[in-house]
């Protein structure tokens, strides 16, 4: 068996195609559709990152607003300019580009973004509109990995997901949209991690299987279920070589497959620039 390539990079191109749709429509109409981005410091991952969203912003339509502040900027004059984008009117959503540098308080800036601008959907109070199954922005890489199975038809509806990894970004948020009553969801979750006992034979278990924890190759061919799809949603840096949680050998056993590159990270930057037009839609 050979599995059937999860092409995010093909998907995210048609989320883009819709999302330059909606932007000339609201400009149409006199909005001019705005993404920010913060920078504190230079990390090297985190640079390349913003600087691909604000390419992505540019192909779409989208009006990039950045702040790169300095490594040792204080948390006052972080969660000032954090305010002043609050109260731009031009500026519909922004994130805080994570992580922060050592000595900076990442969940006081979190907490003073305005949930309405939270274009990464990890707000507190969209978090619980998550919870509640109330509208709001979707975090951007769970909102991805659900899309991406959708589109490629795999069963979901029914079945036993199993997400390794219970981080705030992924491995939360991504259960908890899994197993609510909507298209592509409806699921069994269970979330594991990399300390419990036997975690080879939990995963087995799962019909969908998203590694979420950060390590890399640590999905293996035995641990997988044949004809299963596997999500490479995790990943980690050898050197300058990208590399995802599964062991790219999986292929040969799973039904469905990421690809170490062009799976999950085109689609959570392509809900990204979802979550920006539709905040510029709610605000006009």
């Amino acid at each position: 068996m050979t599995a059937t390539l999860l092409d995010g990079e093909l998907l995210a191109a048609k989320v883009r195609a819709e999302v330059t749709d909606r932007v000339a429509r609201l400009r149409s109409a006199g909005v001019t559709v705005g993404l920010g981005t913060i920078l504190v410091g230079d990390d090297g991952p985190s640079s390349r990152y913003v600087a691909m969203k604000h390419a992505d912003c540019d192909d779409v339509g989208i009006r990039s607003a950045h702040e790169h502040l300095p490594a040792d900027v204080s948390q006052a004059e972080l969660e000032a300019v954090v305010a002043r984008f609050n109260a731009d009117p031009g500026i519909h959503a922004f994130l805080v580009q994570l992580p922060l540098p050592a000595g900076l308080d990442e969940e006081r800036v979190l907490m003073a973004v305005d949930p309405d601008k939270d274009v990464d959907g990890l707000h507190p109070v969209n978090l619980g509109r998550l919870v509640m199954g109330a509208n709001g922005p979707l975090p951007c890489t769970p909102a991805g990995i659900v899309e991406l199975l959708h589109a490629n038809d795999v069963p979901v509806e029914g079945k036993h997901v199993v997400v390794i990894g219970r981080g705030l970004t992924i491995g939360r948020p991504l259960a908890l949209l899994l197993a609510m009553k909507r298209p592509g969801c409806n699921a069994a979750v269970t979330v594991v991690h990399t300390g419990v006992e036997d975690l080879a034979g939990l995963v087995r278990q799962g019909d969908v299987v998203v590694a979420a924890a950060g390590r890399a190759g640590l999905v293996t061919p035995d641990m997988v279920k044949p004809g299963a799809a596997v999500v490479g949603a995790g990943t980690s840096w050898e050197g300058k070589k990208l590399m995802s949680d599964v062991d790219e050998s999986v292929a040969e056993v799973a039904g469905w497959i990421t690809p170490r590159i062009g799976g999950v990270g085109p689609m959570t930057r392509a809900m990204l620039l979802r979550n920006a037009v539709r905040a510029a839609e709610r605000s006009s």
